[in-house]
């Protein structure tokens, strides 16, 4: 039996992934940079130590990150450093074990969203960014 894959198209296809998995990472990291007094005031009301560090992590990590992975540049060891930021603010932001009601179901869906995202990231990790990067690999 013939099996269909995307052999032929994995360059492309990883753009694609690369792309799709970094969209929410750049999106929400150029808010937090151009909002950047609302997202230190946010991490303070979650209780972060070191409000406006943990900002600034915020701001590298989702948005020069995830235009770095975007264009395919250092893709492996920045998309394990972003599977271990995924986790943390998955513990941090969506702590949904300590919640009730719409909440919680509300914080849950997003914790288990962000333990996928990390799933794409250990792929990404070891796939590499492809043909149609800076990277190459």
């Amino acid at each position: 039996m013939q099996y269909f894959t995307f052999s032929k198209q994995q360059p492309l296809v990883l753009l694609i992934a690369r792309v799709l998995l970094m969209l929410l990472f750049v999106l929400f990291g150029y808010q937090k940079l151009v909002h950047f007094g609302g997202t230190v005031t946010y991490m303070t009301a979650l209780g972060t130590p070191l409000p406006t560090l943990a900002a600034l992590i915020a701001v590298v990590l989702e948005f020069f990150a995830g235009l770095a992975i975007v264009i395919g540049y250092y893709t492996r060891p920045i998309a394990l450093i972003l599977a271990v930021y995924t986790l943390a603010t998955a513990i941090i932001g969506h702590p949904f074990w300590s919640l009730s009601g719409p909440e919680q179901m509300a914080a849950e869906i997003n914790f288990y969203k962000n333990i996928s995202i990390i799933g794409g990231l250990l792929l990404l990790s070891v796939s590499g960014a492809g043909r149609f990067s800076v990277d190459k690999q």
